[in-house]
């Protein structure tokens, strides 16, 4: 069992690793090693296309996440007291935008923007107002759709385990319910929300399906290294994906040590 599980793990990391390591080749040839070299990192961060696309990942994922953290919040404070079958129909419905592929969320959003597009466009045209179109708003709005799941859930997790006496006793003290909030709930939940908040945000940046149905005109850093690999792997495409590789496990430890500080401290 020990050499199957080695097996398994050789077998999933070794690819990446393999794309780390050669990050760093001095050679023009992704699997040409000619010896040790930063300067792909320096080619690929200087390059004017590479930074606009991460600039523009940076704030799709930026706005994604304060959106779906904000929204997943309130309504993991709203499902915590709907009782009955409305809460399991909302509950399976979170459930759902979780298992849904990327790839289907990506052409039912692009199909219900278009449907939109349609329908609004010519009476914006009609009274002079710019045609609606995709951008960076249609992609906000996708993984939006996906990442507000995510943080309901960890909200609600954090909700089932808080003791509701401390806000009896708040209550019991005539604190009004904002009080009661800002004082007693929001402390409790602060490392869940920041946790949700770091998921959203690696979610969203390295998204590449739902981005790539749409993203209309825009790049993001992920749609541009598939349009890089089309005409072959290089050191720079591995530099990009190291560092995008290197980011999102240094914000997904934080979310994970986030709970489980959060979880020590109960």
């Amino acid at each position: 069992m020990r050499l199957y599980a080695a097996f398994i793990y050789v077998f999933l990391y070794a690819p990446i690793a393999l794309i780390v390591f050669f990050s760093f080749n001095a050679g023009r040839y992704a699997m040409d090693w000619q010896g040790f070299s930063l300067d792909w990192y320096g080619r690929a961060f200087t390059n004017p296309i590479v930074t606009k696309a991460l600039v523009t990942s940076l704030m799709i994922a930026g706005s994604t996440a304060v959106i779906a953290t904000v929204v997943g919040t309130l309504c993991a404070l709203g499902l915590e007291r709907m009782r009955g079958w409305l809460r399991q129909l909302f509950d399976a419905l979170i459930y759902v935008a979780i298992m849904v592929p990327g790839v289907v969320i990506g052409i039912s959003t692009l199909i219900a923007f278009v449907t939109v597009f349609d329908a609004v466009n010519p009476a914006l045209e009609a009274v002079g107002m710019a045609r609606l179109q995709m951008g960076l708003w249609t992609v906000i709005a996708a993984h939006v759709l996906f990442n507000l799941a995510v943080v309901v859930l960890i909200i609600r997790a954090r909700l089932a385990g808080m003791d509701r006496s401390l806000v009896e006793a708040s209550e019991d003290l005539y604190a009004t319910p904002f009080a009661t909030f800002r004082q007693v709930v929001l402390p409790a939940l602060l490392p869940s929300i920041l946790a949700g908040f770091l998921l959203s945000f690696t979610f969203s940046f390295e998204d590449f399906i739902i981005a790539f149905f749409v993203a209309g005109p825009n790049t993001t850093l992920p749609i541009y290294v598939f349009s890089s690999i089309r005409r072959g792997v290089t050191p720079e495409i591995n530099a990009i994906g190291t560092a995008v590789l290197l980011t999102s496990l240094a914000l997904l430890m934080l979310a994970q040590f986030l709970l489980r500080a959060r979880a020590r401290a109960l």
